[in-house]
C-alpha cells in the first residue's frame, strides 16, 4: 500500500493529508541529493546557524527543499525551522504551522552515517509556535540510511513507509507501530559521563551491571544522530538519554522541532518522554529555539531512570 493509497483508506483530516505529501515530496528530493548528486555537496557552508552551529552544505539545501515544497501548501501560514533564526511568513490565513530541523544530525554526512528530517505540525493559533507539544496534529520524521523511511504520528497512531528507490513511492511496512515496553539498549555520549547529574551516572552503571552468569544486562548504542538512535530504539526497545551537562546547562537539542516530534511519535508508539522533571509534551515553550534536556525511549526503562530522581 502506498502512501497516498493509505490516505485514501483513513479518514485523517484532508489538509493533514497534504502536509504528509509535502513532506514525501521534499524527502524524495532529499533522497536524490543524498544518493545520487554528483556535485559537491558535502562538506560545510561556511556558515553558523542561530545556534552558533557550523551549517553544513546540505542543511541549507534541506531546508530550501522543504521550505519550497511547503510554499505550494495554502494550508501552512508559517514555517520555523532550525536554520532561520526567525519564522518565515506564508499564508496568514493558513490553519497550520510547520516546525521543522530540515537535517538532523548533519555533521555525520562526510562519515556516511544516517541522517534525518524532522517535523512537528501544529494548528495556527494563539501561542504560535509556542505550544505544548501534547497540543501536535501531526509528527513526523525521515530517516535517510540503509533505507529511506518516513514514520509519522497521527490519530493516536504511528505508521512507518519506506522509500521504493526504483519507482520513488514510500510503501506501507510498518503499520501501528509499538514500541517494546523494555528493552536492553541505552543511548547517550557517555563522552559527558564526569558532568552528568549522579542519577544519569547510576543509571548508566545500572545498565553496565552484569546478571549472575557474568554477562552483561544491557548494550550501549549511540550514533550521535537523534533520528537513527531513536529509530533503532523504537523498534527494538532502549532509550536515549541527552541530559544537561557543563557544557550544555539547558541541554543540546531543540524542544520545538527537535524533542516535541519525536515524543509524539514515541507517545503513539507505546513509549515515553520526559525532560527529568515532567513529560516533554507538557512543557510549555518560551522560546522558538528552547534547548532542552531529553529522555525517550520504552516505558520501563525511562521509568526506571525517572525513579532515580526520587529516592
Amino acid at each position: 500500500m502506498t502512501l497516498q493509497q493509505f490516505l485514501n483508506s483513513k479518514n485523517f483530516n484532508s489538509e493533514i493529508n497534504q502536509i504528509l505529501l509535502n513532506i514525501e515530496a521534499g524527502s524524495i528530493k532529499m533522497y536524490g541529493k543524498l544518493n545520487e548528486e554528483t556535485s559537491d555537496i558535502f562538506g560545510p557552508s561556511g556558515e553558523k546557524n542561530i545556534q552558533n552551529e557550523e551549517v553544513q552544505k546540505l542543511d541549507l539545501i534541506a531546508n530550501d527543499i522543504f521550505i519550497d515544497v511547503f510554499k505550494t501548501n495554502s494550508n501552512i501560514a508559517k514555517i520555523l525551522s532550525e536554520e532561520n533564526e526567525h519564522t518565515i511568513d506564508l499564508n496568514n490565513n493558513g490553519k497550520y504551522l510547520v516546525a521543522m530541523d530540515p537535517l538532523d544530525g548533519s555533521s555525520n554526512i562526510d562519515v556516511n552515517i544516517p541522517v534525518g528530517s524532522i517535523f512537528s505540525i501544529l494548528e495556527n493559533k494563539e501561542g504560535g509556535f509556542l505550544q505544548n507539544g501534547v497540543d501536535q496534529k501531526l509528527a513526523c520524521y525521515v530517516i535517510y540510511g540503509t533505507t529511506t523511511m518516513m514514520v509519522f504520528a497521527v490519530d493516536q497512531a504511528t505508521h512507518g513507509f519506506t522509500l521504493n528507490t526504483k519507482n520513488k513511492q514510500y510503501i506501507l511496512t510498518h503499520p501501528n507501530i509499538s514500541t517494546p515496553n523494555t528493552g536492553n539498549i541505552f543511548s547517550i555520549n557517555e563522552g559527558n559521563f564526569n558532568s552528568m547529574e549522579k542519577e544519569i551516572v547510576e543509571f548508566i552503571n545500572y545498565c553496565k551491571e552484569l546478571n549472575p552468569n557474568g554477562k552483561r544486562t544491557h548494550t550501549g548504542r549511540f550514533i550521535g544522530s537523534l533520528v537513527a538512535d531513536f529509530h533503532r530504539n523504537m523498534l527494538k526497545g532502549g532509550i536515549f538519554i541527552y541530559p544537561t551537562t557543563a557544557d550544555r546547562p539547558n541541554g543540546q537539542l531543540r524542544l520545538i522541532y527537535e524533542c516535541n516530534p519525536i515524543a509524539f511519535i514515541a507517545k503513539y508508539a507505546g513509549g515515553e518522554s520526559t525532560d527529568l522533571t515532567k513529560n516533554i509534551l507538557d512543557v510549555k515553550p518560551k522560546n522558538i529555539h528552547q534547548r532542552t534536556a531529553f529522555v525517550v525511549g520504552s516505558k520501563q526503562m525511562v521509568n526506571k531512570l525517572l525513579s532515580l530522581y526520587k529516592v
